[in-house]
């Protein structure tokens, strides 16, 4: 028999939403969180948490969630804290606790995977003020994620048509997720 320290409950079908804010957090992030809360998807962005938690709260967040969307675009890779989120999420993911949807807003897939064009600049520049470790687990959370089947939105695409995608994305990733593991959990 297996003694348990406790038992919480999963918010149903939580997504977790990683994304670069200054860049895409009025405009196309807005959007489609509307889209999110029409088509009644529980959704976390950090505009929901509440102010003066400590940031490490919202590796929680990552933990409640059944899904996670990382949204790279061309400056996703200036933010240290984007990229320790995606590699919690790849750490999540690797250990089947997770199914994280790549989204590609504006960038080359391949940008991201390999840290090249803008999208490396960005990081290399970030990487030169960090450890070893930290860029060795984000170049792996960048490999793995941008190598999953996900959704590109290039320059001079629909917006509208991309948030559809990527609702209908969602809610086929939702469907595949087994009812036993939108149960309570086990921390």
């Amino acid at each position: 028999m297996v003694a348990f320290s406790r038992m919480i409950q999963r918010p149903l079908n939580q997504l977790f939403v990683n994304f670069r804010g200054e860049e895409i957090r009025h405009g196309f992030l807005s959007r489609l969180a509307a889209a999110l809360e029409r088509r009644g998807i529980n959704f976390f962005i950090d505009r929901d948490e509440q102010k003066g938690k400590d940031l490490k709260h919202l590796f929680k967040r990552i933990g409640e969630s059944h899904i996670a969307l990382a949204i790279f675009s061309k400056r996703y890779a200036q933010s240290r804290w984007c990229l320790n989120e995606l590699a919690e999420m790849n750490r999540l993911a690797y250990n089947n606790q997770l199914k994280v949807v790549p989204i590609f807003y504006k960038v080359r897939v391949d940008d991201v995977r390999r840290q090249k064009g803008e999208f490396g600049r960005n990081f290399w520049k970030l990487a030169m003020t960090s450890s070893g470790e930290e860029i060795k687990n984000w170049k792996e959370a960048l490999e793995s994620v941008s190598n999953k089947m996900g959704l590109k939105l290039c320059d001079k695409s629909s917006e509208a048509d991309f948030i559809k995608e990527i609702i209908e994305e969602l809610e086929r990733v939702r469907s595949r997720i087994p009812r036993e593991e939108m149960k309570d959990y086990i921390i």
